[in-house]
């Protein structure tokens, strides 16, 4: 099945997008921190808390979760403090 878009599990981080949980705030130690990253295929990793279950149930119209996708958590101010290192389309 052709999905368009694949993850390529070849790409490596390249550099993050905007501050680290640290520098941010939303983080008090170094283990399990929400942080955005480019990779150097241009697309993006997001780590975050898995909350597919949570969310699962309460999608709006027209959205849909494969078995292979997890809906991701992580703070709104995070993604904020990115938006100067994430170019226009």
């Amino acid at each position: 099945m052709d999905r368009g878009w694949e993850v390529d599990p070849s790409a490596s981080f390249a550099r993050r997008l905007g501050k680290s949980a640290q520098e941010s705030g939303e983080s008090k130690d170094k283990s399990g921190c929400p942080d955005i990253w480019e990779l150097d295929n241009g697309d993006i990793a997001v780590i975050g808390r898995d909350h597919t279950e949570t969310y699962s149930s309460r999608l709006p119209g027209g959205v849909t979760v494969a078995p292979d996708e997890r809906i991701v958590i992580i703070p709104g101010r995070m993604l904020r403090l990115a938006k100067p290192d994430i170019p226009d389309a």
